[in-house]
């Protein structure tokens, strides 16, 4: 019967980036999609003649929330 628990491989620990990493990259995204989702924003508003259910601001956050992931798996 072998013994493992003496020569057991070393496990290495995936650690995960940094938190004022994520959240400094996250705000930079953040800032650079909410003109782009102001101006998408206001022109669904002008074409349909009424206000989107989810306004520029969530739309950029919710860019943000897909964007900032992305660039941490790579």
């Amino acid at each position: 019967m072998t013994d493992f628990t003496t020569d057991a491989p070393l496990i290495r620990h995936r650690h995960a980036p940094p938190r004022r990493e994520y959240y400094a990259y996250f705000a930079i995204i953040f800032l650079a999609t909410l003109p782009l989702a102001c101006l998408t924003w206001a022109l669904t508003a002008a074409r349909r003649m009424e206000l989107p259910a989810k306004g520029p601001i969530a739309r950029a956050w919710s860019q943000a929330r897909i964007i900032t992931p992305q660039i941490f798996a790579a």
